[in-house]
């Protein structure tokens, strides 16, 4: 079979953003970034969120885990002690208040389950959290715009450039799928392996933005990791013959990564990850400058297909 990576056909597919979609978008930052009152006025009630100092101590010893500075507890919440919260309703800010509560018998910290604490806290601060109005005090200070109908206008083509560029990626993806089904390699043991390694890898990344482990996804598919790198051998059978693709083309096209095409894909890196070069450099050894090199080299190469594909807006 001749290897085709040029005149692929494809499909770029472009969706329209409805009014439904800008306002649910809105009405998640709503309530994402809620309105904060500074609480001067009143004492503490259910509800309100405190910012406080405390000790804790057992025996008069100060333990692990029970001090901490500039603290948040929402009064009602549940995340503190049983009776932690409640003997801080009524208070001030600016108020000392000596807090004795008992720990559970059955509390994770065998060394202090059933024994008897004191916090001494020291309140800062009382704030109350709410739901901004949709209006445009809404639009200045969570969105950035002088009125909520110049924040419509930038959440809707937010959105726009959001779907566009999904769209765009999975049109390249789609692309190279192609070309990659055309070109014979046969994948040694060593590619496989280390395209296994990789999809788990991104598994465990995605899996550890929502606070969960490799372990604990497969305890609730019911599965266990060799399971699952079975069920994952044929995506990285399909990475090996696309990583093989984009060098074999990026061979025939002389498609390099130079100083200038390093350079901008590392300051880009600083910039996603809220990083300097100086903090990036810590991390650049011969395995990054490679991978990035790799990385900066596919971009190129997908980008190349694209240009010479034909494809059809839908």
């Amino acid at each position: 079979m001749e290897f085709q990576y040029k005149n692929l056909k494809g499909k770029l597919e472009y969706v329209e953003v409805t009014d439904s979609e800008v306002d649910r978008q809105i009405e998640r930052l709503r309530q994402q970034t809620p309105e904060v009152t500074v609480i001067t006025d009143r004492p503490s009630t259910l509800g309100d969120e405190l910012v406080l100092d405390y000790v804790g101590t057992c025996d008069g010893v100060a333990f692990e885990g029970g001090t901490a500075q500039n603290q948040t507890l929402t009064l009602g919440s549940g995340m503190f002690i049983p009776g932690f919260e409640e003997q801080l309703l009524g208070k001030n800010a600016g108020d000392h208040v000596t807090v004795l509560v008992t720990f559970p018998e059955n509390y994770p910290h065998e060394a202090l389950a059933g024994k008897d604490a004191k916090f001494e806290c020291d309140i800062h601060e009382i704030r109350r959290k709410k739901p901004y109005a949709l209006d445009d005090a809404f639009a200045r200070e969570v969105g950035r715009c002088e009125s909520m109908e110049a924040m419509r206008a930038a959440v809707a083509e937010s959105l726009r450039q959001y779907y566009a560029d999904r769209a765009e990626m999975e049109l390249q993806d789609r692309l190279i799928r192609q070309a990659a089904a055309t070109l014979e390699h046969t994948p040694t043991q060593e590619e496989l392996d280390e395209a296994l390694e990789e999809e788990l890898d991104t598994l465990r990344a995605q899996l550890s933005q929502k606070g969960l482990t490799l372990a604990d996804y497969c305890s609730f598919m019911g599965s266990t990791e060799e399971q699952l790198r079975q069920e994952l051998q044929p995506e990285a059978e399909q990475r090996v013959h696309i990583r093989a693709a984009i060098d074999r083309i990026a061979e025939l096209e002389n498609i390099r990564a130079d100083a200038q095409d390093i350079a901008d894909a590392c300051e880009s890196l600083c910039r996603r990850n809220h990083i300097t070069m100086e903090q990036l450099d810590n991390l650049y050894d011969p395995a990054f400058a490679k991978a990035l090199e790799r990385s900066v080299v596919g971009a190129k190469v997908l980008q190349f297909v694209r240009e010479n594909a034909q494809v059809e807006k839908v």
